[in-house]
């Protein structure tokens, strides 16, 4: 028997009806929502804060795309653009944080990179915005940048902006930060969440411009390589991950310290303009390279790393409102996944929406989305908690037994990450299952499990109502013949 009639607009990945979607938030989370809401039909309008020249200013880092969140970009037509300011990594180079002293190098397997879909790109941060920025303009989403919200109301899906203004629409999906008080649209019990938690320990971000890395002759190896890799440092209480970008043309340092200068006036805020001092104490304990790349950075910028637990509630009870990204699941600034995780959010969510034939469905499909996306961001940030705890082992046994496994299995011409047993194994067994992840599969399997005989239950049901209806008119006709 072939598919119900009635379902096929869905299952050809168009909605059945268009509906209104207001998105609080446009980084790159929010505007990827945008876009893949738009490549579907939904009239989507974006709310940002910041400018067009603010954002640019503060997206100075850089960022890292795994597999995961690259193929869904590739699906979306993205790939050629990318490739003009994103730079793809075959590999890293791990090295001590101390010394410099090379522990091993890992090359990303081709045949997991295939069944991924994806590459592992480089970018500045600014220019993925702006990619995302233009292609969700072009394909149609209304952006507003300068435009704040003060308040969002989920009992009269709306927003409120700071001039008084009131935007309504089908469904609110807040996109904004971790630490935003806008979280509260679902739960106000979720205010102090991030304030409350202790910082895990400090982030460093620079930017390095490429002539400062050419006119280097220690930074300039580092630089001109024909298939440039990622450069990891692991040291006691630290680490680092420095890599190059396109676009710009520079190169990109992130700095982990648990034991950072303490001058800093509010450990909770992120700073630009730090005391010169506290970046020589920075580097007071690094090999000599991140000294020069600490040194010739044009942009430095600093903020605390914390682990902030994944909200429980990211629907409002009027089933019109909806957390994604770091509002609903923050990770750790810096981690790996944490430009993946809002991709995939924006993938799941469209993928969800594109089955929609009635205004009856959105609060399934918000629901859904919570259980689709939550098991998988809370292995996402166990994952970067451990991986940033096994970078910045403090010296000992453990961290002896970890860089001398690593400089075995270098000294035996193999990948330090790999088969073979142990805590290192354990780590690439776990960037495998980040990297093989497929967020509109996910959503696919649930329309197919649940959406598809949930849709088919309601419809038996209401031919059910309407035959019991049939029936009754039926007995009432004869009783009134009778009489």
């Amino acid at each position: 028997m072939g598919p119900d009639p009635s379902f096929l607009p869905s299952i050809n990945g168009k909605p059945g009806i268009l509906i209104d979607f207001l998105i609080v938030g446009g980084g790159i989370t929010g505007l990827a929502c945008a876009l893949a809401l738009r490549r579907i039909g939904h009239r989507v309008t974006v709310l940002e804060r910041l400018a067009e020249e603010e954002i640019s200013r503060l997206a100075n880092g850089g960022g890292r795309l795994p597999p995961n969140a690259s193929k869904i970009l590739f699906q979306w037509g993205l790939e050629a653009a990318l490739r003009e300011f994103a730079v793809s990594s075959p590999g890293v180079e791990v090295m001590r944080y101390d010394t410099g002293d090379l522990l091993g190098t890992h090359t990303w397997a081709e045949e997991i990179l295939r069944e991924a879909g994806g590459e592992y790109l480089f970018y500045h941060h600014a220019d993925l915005w702006r990619l995302l920025l233009r292609v969700a303009v072009d394909a149609g989403a209304d952006v507003r940048l300068g435009v704040s919200v003060t308040s969002i109301n989920g009992d009269d899906p709306s927003v409120e902006l700071s001039e008084g203004d009131v935007l309504r629409a089908d469904v609110v999906v807040a996109a904004v930060g971790g630490s935003s008080g806008l979280r509260t649209a679902v739960s106000a019990d979720d205010k102090c969440l991030y304030d409350s938690m202790p910082a895990h320990c400090r982030l460093y971000s620079l930017f390095v411009p490429s002539q400062v890395m050419l006119q280097d002759h220690l930074l300039a190896q580092m630089y001109i390589r024909p298939s440039p890799p990622a450069f990891l440092w692991l040291g006691h209480r630290a680490s680092a991950l420095g890599n190059r970008v396109g676009g710009v043309d520079g190169f990109v340092v992130h700095v982990w310290v648990s034991d950072y200068p303490r001058s800093t006036a509010n450990e909770n805020e992120w700073i630009t303009q730090a005391d010169e001092a506290d970046w020589e104490d920075l580097i007071s304990h690094c090999e000599p390279r991140l000294q020069r790349l600490v040194r010739g950075a044009t942009f430095r910028a600093s903020g605390p790393v914390k682990i902030v637990p994944q909200l429980d509630n990211w629907v409002h009870h009027s089933d019109r409102v909806l957390l994604v990204g770091e509002a609903a699941h923050p990770l750790p600034v810096g981690s790996v996944q944490l430009t993946a995780l809002g991709i995939e959010d924006a993938a799941v969510f469209a993928k969800l929406f594109s089955h929609l034939t009635s205004e009856d469905q959105i609060p399934a499909f918000l629901h859904a989305f919570q259980d689709l996306r939550e098991g998988r961001c809370a292995r996402v940030l166990n994952s970067e908690r451990c991986n940033l705890n096994f970078r910045m082992l403090p010296n000992g046994p453990d961290q002896e037994e970890r860089d001398n496994a690593m400089r075995e299995r270098h000294a035996r011409g193999i990948s330090v990450f790999g088969s073979g047993g142990g805590k290192l194994t354990e780590q690439w067994d776990q960037l495998k299952e980040l990297f093989g992840y497929n967020a509109e599969d996910e959503a696919d399997d649930w329309w197919v499990k649940w959406g598809l005989l949930r849709e088919r239950a309601k419809e038996r049901s209401t031919e059910l109502v309407e035959r019991v209806n049939i029936q009754l008119q039926a007995v009432n006709i004869r009783n009134d013949d009778d009489e």
